[in-house]
């Protein structure tokens, strides 16, 4: 007697370790933090700062980059509830709650240009060492305003330094037509 493999039928190991078990995994690391990365000074001609400040939350990549895409196409990013800090967004960044890079991106006119992540260690090894030598390049320069430039350059390289954990996601989300 001969039994016949049915195709729909899978092993329940199979099913908690292709389906479940990711699922719950990557539970365990929302909700996703949404923050923003910039210059921050008190006043016009002021010589400014790095600042980040926390926008919100999203419980899925797809929610956290709609939320983050909103607040920057609105222009209501703001340091602080008063005036007197000025801030100038440059860098979206989305984490995790483990703090992995989920997906990062720079703001330009308005509007967020999200990095596509790196697809191997190698190439991440790569892109450190160049963020190193710009922050490096930076450090050594008596002029901020070169120096900030040098260190965006290298916060820009740093933005494809997605955590393995989400690398797949984030290609995929990029890879996908973005609704305008």
């Amino acid at each position: 007697m001969t039994h016949s493999h049915h195709n729909s039928f899978r092993p329940v190991g199979q099913i908690l370790a292709v389906e479940v078990l990711p699922r719950l995994q990557r539970a365990s690391r929302l909700p996703l933090r949404v923050s923003c990365i910039g210059t921050g000074s008190f006043g016009v001609d002021a010589s400014g700062f790095d600042h980040s400040t926390p926008l919100g939350e999203g419980q899925s990549p797809e929610e956290a980059m709609s939320f983050a895409t909103l607040r920057v196409s609105r222009g209501d990013i703001r340091a602080g509830s008063g005036n007197t800090l000025r801030f100038r967004p440059r860098l979206v960044v989305i984490q995790d709650r483990e703090l992995g890079l989920v997906l990062a991106g720079e703001i330009r006119g308005g509007v967020i240009l999200w990095q596509q992540p790196v697809a191997s260690d190698a190439q991440a090894r790569r892109i450190m060492l160049e963020a190193s030598r710009l922050r490096g390049m930076a450090f050594n320069m008596p002029d901020q305003g070169p120096a900030r430039e040098l260190r965006h350059r290298a916060s820009l390289c740093e933005a494809r330094l997605v955590d393995p954990f989400w690398r797949e996601v984030a290609a995929e989300l990029l890879a996908l037509p973005q609704a305008a």
